[in-house]
């Protein structure tokens, strides 16, 4: 609990003061050059891959100084001072942050053998690295690498509508329930009725994940085969007034789709 309240009011500014600690914790947003190397506004996630190439450069510079292979330590040190030197290309106002001094004295104590100086320079410039990371890394992911679901539409042929995804969760929701309810109350028609839009608006959800997920995978893994068969057999069970049916069936796809989505995505929606 305290970890979401965390989160929570990381993302919306506010001030936490908890009773533990009597800490106050404030949102510190990182500049808005950021942005322009992450996507959509990026065909690539630029910073996020020269955020993964620094630290398997970062790994390999204190494997080969522990191993002593100076020739591979070069190699390395190279590929690492030419992505480090690049963070102040590309977020300017993070330019006086960096420790390039640091570098520059880990590649001399490379050229002179000093692995021992190497390694201490080293664990310098990896706590600037952490601090950088403690400030932004959470925030820079919360805006940058989650869907944007404010604005989404979802729209269909069949329906011709064109809602939020606010208003979509609800109406999900509500179906769910609704089949639950009239099939304990031996509505059959209602319940089926209930299933169809159920289905329906499922399929128009589904065409949104394409704004994010480029393959079928994860669309197939949520709502694919297996979600249909479990609303198969509800299908089966409202038609046979099996209200043990429909509820096991029902179970079974509320955890196979709407749990394992919203552990997913639930989190960084409401944020």
């Amino acid at each position: 609990m305290k970890r979401l309240l965390f989160l929570l009011l990381l993302l919306t500014g506010s001030h936490a003061l908890f009773a533990e600690e009597e800490k106050e914790i404030t949102l510190q947003l990182p500049p808005a050059s950021l942005e322009k190397w992450y996507k959509p506004a990026n065909e690539h996630n630029v910073w996020l891959h020269t955020m993964f190439r620094l630290r398997r450069e970062m790994q390999a510079v204190t494997e080969y100084a522990a191993l002593e292979k100076t020739g591979l330590l070069k190699k390395w040190l190279g590929k690492l001072q030419e992505d480090y030197r690049s963070i102040g290309k590309m977020v300017p106002e993070w330019q006086d942050e960096l420790e390039t001094e640091l570098l520059d004295k880990m590649i001399a104590a490379a050229e002179n053998s000093k692995l021992d100086d190497l390694q201490m320079l080293q664990r310098k410039l990896g706590k600037s690295c952490q601090s950088c990371h403690v400030d932004y890394k959470l925030v820079a992911a919360l805006r940058y690498r989650a869907p944007d679901f404010s604005p989404v539409r979802v729209e269909s042929e069949e329906t011709m509508e064109e809602e939020k995804y606010s208003r979509v969760m609800s109406r999900l929701s509500l179906l769910v329930n609704r089949i639950k309810i009239a099939s304990d109350d031996g509505q059959t028609d209602a319940g089926i009725t209930a299933l169809d839009e159920l289905q329906q608006r499922l399929a128009d959800l589904g065409g949104s994940c394409s704004s994010c997920h480029k393959d079928e995978q994860p669309r197939e893994r949520i709502l694919g085969k297996a979600s249909q068969a479990a609303l198969g057999k509800v299908r089966e069970g409202l038609s046979a007034g099996d209200s043990k049916q429909v509820g096991r069936h029902m179970g079974e796809f509320a955890v196979g789709v709407c749990a394992d989505c919203h552990g997913i995505h639930r989190m960084q929606s409401n944020l």
